[in-house]
């Protein structure tokens, strides 16, 4: 990593998830360590009440590696991956627990009992990811979408990705959030299709999106930048003020929030959005504070929708 200071998970985000009970969170095939210390940090900090789904028999052995007293824990067992993400689906679906967590799944499996047309989690919205990222020292906050899941999203998806993170800044107590949709200038270019996309969907949330300030297209310094906006003389509700940032492609936001991540210590609290329960996708790589974080998220959203 270029720079040396720890990641902190944001004390913003830990306070506003206090306010509620905490929830019931089915981690999905609990078989590894980090799985499991996921949910014990997110317990111990009263964010989560667990539910675990998976092998039992290696959800004790990690448990007691862990000190983690589980005679209070519900377990559910199963016998591989495909039915720990059934088991946790149905439970979701039953209302059982209210956000779901993936352990030791594949991705794909994991995605694949989620948006099961039948059987799944689906709500008639488009799913998307959005990344909270906070820097240390900074009070400033701001939503990075979509980094993980929609590669190449159209005007359709744009929509529902704006929708779903306004949504989870209302969630977090921002009323009326800053959407900057980015691309690389302010100009409409037929050449640049993410500038004229941007202009598209600045015609349409005025409209459809009125609990927010969506506008576009815009680059990234005249959406974040003050200074940058005043000096090139861009005026609107967004410049430099922006709370969201939805890219053009999962290339760019990928890039966007690994940068943040590696080169400025960011914290980067991550959830799907727009199934019926929020969802947790943790990396082997996310230090304890992100994991910790997007627990934090998760259960906010959760006693929201």
């Amino acid at each position: 990593m270029l720079s040396q200071q720890p990641i902190e998970c944001p004390n913003a985000l830990l306070h506003n998830a206090a306010q509620y009970a905490p929830a019931r969170t089915a981690i999905v095939n609990a078989t590894s360590a980090i799985a499991m210390e996921s949910a014990y940090l997110a317990q111990k900090a009263g964010l989560v009440e667990p539910v675990l789904v998976g092998d039992k028999s290696i959800i004790s052995r990690l448990s007691k590696d862990m000190g983690w007293d589980l005679s209070k824990v519900e377990i559910h067992h199963t016998a591989n991956e495909e039915e720990a993400a059934k088991i946790s689906v149905l439970l979701a679906r039953s209302g059982k627990v209210n956000a779901i967590m993936k352990g030791q799944i594949h991705t794909d499996i994991f995605m694949k009992a989620i948006v099961n047309r039948e059987t799944g989690l689906r709500t008639g919205r488009r799913l998307s990811h959005a990344f909270y990222m906070s820097v240390p020292g900074s009070d400033r906050t701001m939503i990075i979408t979509d980094a993980a899941v929609n590669i190449a999203p159209d005007l359709e998806t744009k929509k529902a990705i704006i929708q779903n993170s306004v949504e989870m800044m209302h969630a977090l107590g921002n009323s009326k959030p800053k959407v900057a949709i980015l691309s690389a200038t302010e100009e409409v270019n037929p050449q640049m299709p993410s500038s004229t996309d941007a202009a598209t969907l600045t015609e349409w949330a005025r409209e459809e999106v009125l609990d927010a300030f969506v506008f576009g297209p815009m680059a990234l310094d005249n959406a974040i930048s003050p200074e940058a906006a005043h000096i090139k003389g861009i005026k609107n509700p967004v410049a430099g003020k922006a709370d969201i940032l939805v890219v053009p492609n999962i290339e760019t936001g990928n890039a966007m929030f690994k940068q943040l991540v590696y080169c400025d210590s960011a914290c980067a609290a991550g959830i799907v959005l727009g199934a019926s329960v929020p969802i947790v996708l943790t990396s082997r790589a996310d230090p304890p504070a992100a994991r910790l974080a997007s627990m934090a998220l998760a259960a906010i959203v959760a006693h929201i929708t």
